[in-house]
């Protein structure tokens, strides 16, 4: 029997009631539970994309040309959700396709989040010319409408997957680092701060031991959200030719190359605008649900 001290088990208790409390409050949201499906299933797709894919996304077939869904009276059944005009199958390319919208919301909350914590930490500790100068940037950039600004970053940067996911980034970073810099200064006068100050604790532990876990909670609600938005706007990155270059099997690409087949093969737009819709929803709902369980102003009796 494995022997656990006191404050360990009290330690263990705590995380298991406040773990048992988040998934109550975030169970009241219906829509934000179905989100979380979608995204499970989402993720699912996207790490088994190899399995369920029954055709490789890249691979043509050229006698089957924008050949319609397996339900329409032209179908096929080797072709579920049909081909596109160059023969490859649909539902493979929209399989991973997943791959790339998941690696694409990571890949930039992971750059913003770190960056515009930073940020947000040293404005909000210490506050006079630093915190000026740091928020006088961040104003900058969100002055910009933000595809806009992604637009001219890839431009500068040069098309292609990579920089689309850098410019996206940079042009979140503001977001999380206002929001780090409003958390910090409603925490660094309080008590457990001084009384940490007061014990020795170096400036560095106190920005990222003491006050920064007492601000995750906003910027997990924030990360969600911008997850999501990364998802739209690389899919419109990529729909500008900006983004993924073809053949890879990203949504927004998919649609770029279907444009010109809207009216005669209305399943090559329609399918991969569905993913995306459905994938940015999800991810909402989802964040919706996160930010009722977290805020306690939030949180119903």
């Amino acid at each position: 029997m494995t022997d656990m001290t006191p404050q360990r088990l009290s330690s263990w208790t705590i995380r298991r009631r406040m773990a048992a409390e988040f998934w109550f409050y975030f169970r009241q949201n219906r829509g934000a539970v179905a989100g979380l499906i979608v995204f499970a299933l989402l993720v699912a797709t996207a790490v088994f994309a190899p399995l369920l894919a029954p055709h490789d996304p890249i691979m043509q077939y050229r006698d089957a040309l924008l050949v319609p869904p397996a339900w329409t009276a032209e179908g096929s059944a080797d072709y579920l959700l049909g081909t596109d005009a160059v023969g490859r199958d649909i539902l493979s390319r929209l399989i991973f396709g997943a791959r790339y919208s998941l690696f694409i919301g990571i890949v930039v909350v992971s750059i913003a989040l770190f960056g515009g914590i930073l940020i947000g930490l040293l404005a909000g500790f210490f506050g006079s010319w630093v915190d000026a100068v740091l928020m006088r940037i961040m104003d900058v950039i969100l002055a910009f409408p933000s595809l806009l600004l992604a637009l001219v970053l890839v431009a500068v940067l040069g098309p292609g997957l990579t920089n689309a996911m850098i410019a996206i980034a940079i042009v979140y970073q503001p977001h999380f680092a206002r929001l780090t810099r409003a958390a910090v200064m409603a925490e660094k006068n309080r008590e457990y701060v001084v009384a940490a100050q007061v014990a020795g604790a170096g400036r560095a532990r106190l920005m990222f031991r003491t006050i920064l876990p007492n601000c995750l909670a906003p910027l997990i609600v924030q990360a969600t959200l911008s997850f999501s938005a990364a998802v739209l706007d690389s899919a419109a990155l990529g729909f500008l030719g900006m983004g993924a270059q073809p053949p890879a099997p990203e949504w927004g690409t998919m649609l770029a190359e279907a444009r010109e087949f809207i009216l005669r093969a209305w399943w090559v737009v329609t399918l991969p605008g569905l993913a995306i819709l459905v994938s940015v929803l999800a991810i909402n709902l989802m964040g919706d649900g996160l930010r009722d369980a977290l805020d306690p102003k939030l949180k119903r009796s």
